[in-house]
């Protein structure tokens, strides 16, 4: 067992491993940025399994960090044998929880896009599957990529045994906060309204609409966020191919249209 101090109190380290499937690392590398606070997390954890950290390979952890979602066979069996390892699975950013934009590919014939893409070779694919499609996930951090501040609340949380929440509030909350003017304002179509806060609104910040990374906010109103789009006289296929982009709201998408 490895202690640390943290705040004064003393606590075991978490052995943690962290594992990319179908994905970009985008956000196991959110943990290796933010360096005023990189090596304080760092001291949280006893670092098993984690390629963008370490060049060490371990088999002994407790928490498995799973990023990207599953599109080939072999990822299927890999997970499997690392859920029967973890104590612990996390379904870490976008991808993992939702399959995220992979998923897009599922719109189109498989076979019609690995020959589009890869014509007259063979490939070992799949359609898109989020990670809690194959393997019991024990919590799931959303984001694209995720939010390091987060990220370091929840192991601190993990570490001392505390409870694990994420925000109930909309984007639109933090938005606001921040003295956006609103995306609908100014003719877009964001899905602020409808999805989970904690991102601190940096899209809408930047003055692009809310693509839902998050997934849907806990108390969504969807035919209230519907009525709004309709008295503004937006495109309703704009608003299915925004609830599509990360698969987040799939089941509040019109599948025919």
């Amino acid at each position: 067992m490895i202690s640390m101090k943290y705040q004064g109190f003393t606590f075991e380290k978490l052995k943690i491993a962290s594992f990319d499937f179908t994905c970009c690392e985008g956000c196991q590398l959110q943990l290796a940025n933010r360096e005023s606070s990189l090596l304080d997390f760092l001291e949280l954890l006893d670092i098993r399994n984690f390629r963008e950290l370490s060049t060490e390979k371990n088999n002994d952890y407790d928490i498995a960090l799973i990023e990207g979602s599953l599109s080939r066979e072999d990822e299927v069996e890999r997970l499997q044998a690392i859920r029967r390892q973890a104590k612990t699975l996390i379904a870490f950013g976008t991808c993992a929880c939702f399959g995220g934009v992979n998923s897009l590919k599922n719109k189109f014939p498989l076979q019609e896009s690995v020959a589009e893409v890869y014509p007259g070779m063979q490939i070992d694919t799949m359609p898109v599957r989020k990670i809690s499609d194959v393997v019991k996930v024990d919590l799931s951090i959303p984001g694209c990529p995720v939010n390091k501040e987060e990220v370091e609340r929840i192991m601190v949380h993990l570490a001392t045994g505390s409870l694990i929440t994420l925000p109930n509030y909309p984007v639109c909350f933090e938005c606001k906060a921040q003295l956006n003017t609103c995306m609908f304002e100014l003719g877009e179509i964001c899905l602020g309204p409808i999805t989970r806060g904690g991102c601190n609104a940096v899209c809408t910040s930047g003055k692009t609409p809310c693509l839902g990374c998050r997934g849907p906010s806990e108390e969504i109103n969807m035919p209230a966020f519907i009525e709004l789009v309709t008295e503004r006289k937006l495109s309703p296929d704009d608003l299915q191919e925004k609830m599509a982009f990360y698969n987040a709201f799939e089941e509040f998408c019109d599948h025919e249209a």
